[in-house]
């Protein structure tokens, strides 16, 4: 699986990386045929500085799109991630009924 991580108008530290690549990799547990994942980083410089997280994850067909945010990126990945496998596990239920 290929992770492309993009963060706009600030540069990402390594520790932030790391988090990021594990979250995602977990995901190869309930799908194995995931090809890549972007995942975009960015921050709203508000009176909160909202920091938002938004992966797009590619497998075979189709294209499954989760954004969160919340005052940390690694609860915002997090968030997204979580969202990502709930979309994950939808699909794999839609293909077993549709097997039978």
């Amino acid at each position: 699986m290929n992770i492309i991580i993009t963060a706009r108008k600030f540069k990402a530290r390594e520790t932030l990386k790391d988090h990021i690549k594990d979250e995602v990799k977990s995901l190869m547990k309930f799908n194995d045929s995931i090809i890549s994942a972007d995942v975009i980083l960015s921050f709203q410089n508000s009176h909160d500085s909202v920091k938002k997280a938004e992966i797009t994850l590619r497998i075979p067909g189709q294209t499954l799109i989760a954004a969160e945010d919340s005052d940390e990126f690694t609860k915002s990945v997090s968030a997204a991630v979580a969202k990502l496998l709930r979309q994950l596990k939808t699909l794999k239920s839609k293909r077993k009924s549709r097997s039978k």
